[in-house]
């Protein structure tokens, strides 16, 4: 297992219960894996498609998801395939037949594609050994994404009776989990749950006051940076694109109103980094595997905490530090409640007022975002201060409460429990309207009696009273505000109350800006360098390196090939075919500006840079060792001489001490390496080509090692 994650994806130790979920899978267990973004999902069935013998089936809901994926797996040298309707007849016939041969380790399809009885029978006649349902949510009506094509999926324990299902999501209620399980009809299955903390988001809720100039202000000085910004509305997305182009921003819209193409295209052209901003309806994102997302912005209010925290999921799924900033407005929240009124289904209609009421209280807290996010999905979280939400960052100053959550308390006292929180403010102020006057309210004891505080800062006390415990509400489009055991304490028993200050001003708008310890013009050269590398083979930046490699490469300036070893994200395939330009990249910099390479704090177990050698390598070597001649190895051999030389690259890069020099005439190594830094060093042909007929592939090879292993 650890070989594979080292050789093809560049990583020495896993995630939290990645080791866990792939030794489930590798004994032929069925498995339910909850795990949120970022978190590494996808390893757990990717890794052990490696070991098993066989293929391994992905359903993906989504044809954008699946060519990210296939991209980035060939790119990690892994056989990997999709099947969908964006390919013709003959292309679909082709891979098919490489399906057939035993070619492909790892098969996206649709859900649709899958329950055709023809490509059923097809699949049937494979050898699987794995059945993986991504998003598997989409199985269950009681998510927030539910596909009704997903509920056909029951019938693949029918059909593959003996192969193991491994059903993954990212966001799932227990209700949802149960489904997920019941409908997949996954046997003695063991559930993997992860914490749903994303430590390296940063959540902020701001008063929707200007928003766009605000947003203006957060993206000067982050203009490089990619973004998602989610409205509610078509015609919001549209203007606030406009308004960001004319503002100088590369932002793009999308939405269901546009025709596929034209959102097929702006999607791409985000993937890409050709645009950093996408403005968008929620239509967008399930699609995106996009990892460097800097920031999420929610311009209107989303519909429920668990699509909230899916949206703001995308952000940072690399694990470097990205911002979740919501804009709340009581004037989105009834736009919510209109739309919620339009529905038929009276379940439906209370189940929406019930997730709109959450996500109010979400937005309208002063407790701590992390952990009423991670309440909601049952993840308790103990921690007095998360360090990145604006609660916890920018504490509101606090003050005794007791006489103002006293008369709150007792005004719902008077009030008989059977008023909702505004009536309750009224009484408090001496509202003389209608309703207060009809039932008489004016006459009790607290009518009147909270002039000392406006009624926003009324309702601020009795929202922060129902997170803190000491009311509750009941019903759910007019809740109503009841005591309970709490509140008696404080009305009786005169129990301190400690409340947040009010404050009449908005807050000027601050994000927290998160510092990272990295060259930002290195790294800027090297986003430029592997933008060019990327729009050469067609993919998006990310396929070839992650964010994470180009910072860490900013940070500790590798000057070989041991040291890029020593770079997360790193696999034998990325560093054979782009670690020469990366290298030459990084050392003409440190050149130019007199930099020292820094030595990395953690280094990577030689066990791993040095992988155990496969016994035809093996035996290559001890005959180099036998100081014999790269033609009498091939001899003894019985191989061909290039074979011999690719098994010399290897050892080379795997550290081993080969002279170059013993196989291939100095003089000639200097032609060899001047073409290839004039030609680049991924493709031999147009070198050996200009070379002409006096110079080997061979020779060409073990040069190009000699170049990549001294950082040339």
């Amino acid at each position: 297992m650890y070989k594979i994650l080292q050789k093809y994806f560049g990583y020495t130790s896993f995630f939290p219960l990645q080791e866990e979920i792939i030794k489930e899978a590798l004994g032929q267990k069925d498995v339910f894996v909850l795990m949120p973004t970022g978190g590494g999902k996808s390893l757990c069935y990717q890794l052990p498609a490696l070991l098993f013998n066989g293929l391994t089936v992905v359903i993906s809901p989504l044809i954008a998801l699946m060519k990210d994926q296939v991209d980035g797996l060939l790119a990690d040298g892994i056989p990997a395939t999709f099947i969908n309707s964006s390919l013709s007849y003959d292309e679909v016939e082709a891979r098919r037949r490489s399906l057939s041969n035993n070619e492909t380790k790892i098969l996206y399809i649709a859900p649709e594609r899958l329950v055709m009885p023809e490509f059923l029978a097809f699949l049937q006649g494979l050898r699987v050994c794995l059945i993986a349902v991504d998003e598997s949510h989409c199985i269950s009506e009681w998510g927030h994404d539910f596909r009704p094509e997903y509920r056909q999926l029951k019938l693949l324990k029918e059909r593959f009776p003996k192969v193991p299902v491994m059903a993954l999501t990212a966001t799932a209620t227990p209700v949802v989990q149960e489904d997920i399980i019941t409908q997949l009809k996954l046997s003695d299955c063991k559930v993997f749950k992860a914490s749903f903390n994303r430590k390296n988001l940063y959540y902020q809720i701001k008063p929707k006051e200007n928003s766009y100039h605000q947003i203006l202000q957060y993206l000067e000085g982050r203009k490089k940076d990619s973004g998602i910004i989610y409205c509610q509305s078509r015609k919001t997305v549209e203007s606030l694109a406009a308004s960001l182009q004319s503002a100088g921003y590369r932002a793009l819209p999308y939405h269901a109103g546009l025709t596929a193409e034209a959102r097929t295209e702006n999607q791409e052209r985000f993937i890409r980094e050709d645009v950093e901003i996408i403005v968008a309806t929620i239509a967008f994102g399930m699609g995106i595997d996009k990892p460097n997302v800097r920031y999420v912005i929610h311009y209107d209010l989303p519909k429920s905490i668990e699509g909230y925290y899916q949206e703001t999921g995308r952000a940072g799924r690399d694990g470097l530090k990205s911002d979740c900033i919501l804009f709340f407005s009581y004037g989105d929240k009834m736009k919510i409640e209109y739309f919620i009124e339009q529905m038929e289904d009276e379940n439906n209609r209370q189940v929406a007022y019930k997730q709109l009421r959450e996500l109010v209280g979400y937005c309208e807290g002063n407790v701590c975002r992390r952990k009423l996010l991670l309440a909601y999905f049952g993840e308790i979280f103990d921690e007095p201060n998360c360090g990145s939400c604006d609660v916890c960052l920018e504490p509101k100053e606090r003050f005794d409460g007791t006489i103002a959550a006293q008369k709150i308390l007792s005004c719902v006292y008077r009030v008989g429990e059977r008023f909702g929180m505004n009536y309750v403010v009224d009484v408090l102020l001496g509202s003389k309207n209608q309703k207060v006057m009809q039932n008489q309210h004016n006459t009790i004891k607290t009518y009147g009696i909270g002039k000392e505080y406006s009624k926003s800062q009324w309702q601020a006390f009795v929202r922060e009273l129902i997170q803190l415990g000491y009311l509750k509400l009941d019903g759910d489009k007019y809740p109503v505000v009841k005591l309970n055991e709490k509140s008696r304490g404080v009305l009786l028993r005169n129990e301190k109350v400690l409340l947040t200050k009010p404050e009449e001003a908005p807050h000027i708008f601050k994000a927290e800006v998160f510092r990272d310890d990295y060259n930002r013009a290195l790294f800027e050269q090297l986003r430029v360098l592997r933008k060019t590398i990327a729009d050469r083979e067609g993919v998006p930046p990310y396929v070839i390196f992650h964010d994470t490699s180009l910072k860490e490469m900013s940070t500790h300036y590798p000057r070989n090939v041991s040291d890029l070893l020593m770079i997360s994200g790193m696999g034998e395939r990325k560093l054979r075919r782009y670690g020469d330009a990366f290298l030459h990249e990084i050392v003409n910099y440190c050149k130019q500006h007199n930099i020292k390479p820094k030595p990395r704090l953690h280094k990577r177990p030689e066990s791993l840079i040095k992988q155990p050698k496969s016994s035809t390598v093996q035996m290559t070597l001890e005959l180099y060792k036998q100081r014999l001649p790269m033609h009498e190895i091939a001899k003894r051999r019985g191989l061909a001489l290039s074979t011999i030389a690719s098994h010399l690259e290897k050892l080379m890069l795997d550290g081993e001490d080969i002279s170059v020099d013993s196989m291939v005439d100095p003089e000639k190594q200097q032609h060899i390496k001047q073409t290839l830094k004039e030609l680049g060093m991924q493709a031999m042909s147009p070198v050996k080509e200009k070379l002409g007929d006096g110079y080997s592939y061979e020779e060409i090879r073990l040069v190009r090692a000699k170049m990549m292993c001294e950082g040339e």
